[in-house]
């Protein structure tokens, strides 16, 4: 602020509503006094002059700011020179990313690397992939907040998800990511070859018994049996030769010869029973060998009757008797019986070794024991199929 020196004017009367012409008329009427008295007026006249001028200007510049204000909002603050600040106004807020990062690890806690590790959104769409390095780290750059979750795949081990929430302007690192081993199931089908089946199979057969009591060896009630090996051919004819109910059979029969005198050059007495015994026991071990092991092997058929069960009496029957003759192969197909056959016309022949020798009769008793063989087995059959599986203990 300006101070002014305080200047004391004479009263003068000066109308507002007259002109300059005026004025000047009324002061040359004044009635001065001398020409000394009017000079020294005109510094007083110059310095009111002056003041009226310094008042009008300021006035005149303090009006102007005033209505600039008016015509401006109310509410914001110009600067003097009328360019409009910013304070105070909000700004949208820009959003910021981050980087996700961590570590995969296995049990052990050594780093798993070239892990397939996958950054979701919490949506489930896909976003980034990237590999986990030689230690396992892995790091994803410029990820948009919000809900996360990272998917870890590696092969050998288990799938392993994990989620966090990235917020603006942060990282997100997890905690080592540890993996455990993939739990494998595997199925093993076990399927025990035929050789076991068949050992199995012939085990059951070992136990049938007609009555609980006599040996009923040489049946099989699986019509899909397995095969026997050669091994087990001779096996069965083992068991059925040297079973104590077969021993004590060959005894009655030798009995029964010795009573009715059958090769009479046997004689009577304990050494004519012997003889008959031993010749009864070489014919039952030597058909049961040659007819159910020897030739079997060689011709790779199977020594045994395969039940039926299913269909007519009449069939049932002729089927019964034809197995005499037919048999089935080791290859699962029915074919001619060579090895019964052959066997039964080799026990005959055989029996002429041990036959008395005015009983023997060359070829005739051959051909004469083969076919008492051929129809007992017939027989036996027949009983198998109508009769013996009824009262048979242990049937598979």
């Amino acid at each position: 602020m300006i101070a002014f020196p305080v200047v004391t004017l004479p009263a003068v009367s000066i109308s507002g509503g007259k002109s300059a012409g005026q004025a000047l008329s009324l002061q040359r009427a004044t009635r001065w006094s001398s020409p000394i008295h009017f000079i020294s007026r005109l510094p007083i006249s110059a310095t009111i002059a002056s003041y009226l001028a310094f008042f009008l200007f300021f006035g005149s510049t303090v009006l102007a700011q005033s209505q600039l204000a008016d015509q401006q909002p109310r509410g914001f603050d110009f600067p003097y020179a009328g360019k409009p600040s910013l304070d105070g106004i909000a700004l949208p807020q820009q959003q910021t990313y981050g980087n996700v990062s961590g570590k995969v690890v296995d049990q052990t806690g050594n780093g798993v690397a070239g892990a397939d590790v996958k950054l979701w959104r919490d949506q489930g769409s896909f976003s980034k992939t990237v590999l986990s390095d030689d230690d396992g780290n892995f790091s994803f750059d410029q990820v948009s907040p919000g809900p996360l979750q990272v998917a870890v795949v590696a092969e050998g081990f288990a799938t392993q998800t994990v989620s966090c929430t990235l917020r603006s302007g942060e990282n997100c690192l997890f905690p080592q990511i540890t993996l455990s081993l993939a739990t494998q199931i595997t199925e093993i089908h076990v399927s025990p070859s035929t050789k076991e089946i068949a050992q199995e199979q012939l085990k059951d057969q070992e136990k049938q018994r007609v009555l609980g009591i006599i040996p009923n060896f040489y049946v099989t009630y699986v019509s899909e049996a397995a095969p026997l090996t050669s091994k087990q051919k001779f096996q069965l004819a083992l068991k059925a030769t040297t079973d104590p109910v077969s021993l004590a059979s060959i005894g009655v029969i030798a009995g029964i010869g010795q009573a009715a005198d059958r090769f009479s050059g046997y004689g009577q007495g304990a050494q004519g029973y012997a003889k008959r015994y031993g010749a009864s026991y070489a014919n039952l071990a030597s058909g049961l060998f040659i007819g159910g092991a020897v030739l079997p092997s060689l011709l790779k058929q199977d020594p045994r009757y395969f039940y039926r069960g299913t269909g007519t009496k009449r069939s049932r029957f002729l089927y019964a008797v034809s197995r005499t003759v037919i048999c089935k192969g080791d290859n699962q197909r029915w074919q001619p019986n060579y090895s019964s056959i052959l066997g039964d016309l080799a026990a005959g022949g055989i029996s002429n070794l041990y036959i008395p020798e005015q009983d023997r009769h060359g070829a005739r008793l051959t051909f004469e024991n083969a076919g008492i063989s051929i129809a007992t087995t017939a027989a036996l059959n027949v009983l198998q199929e109508f009769v013996l599986h009824k009262i048979t203990s242990k049937m598979h």
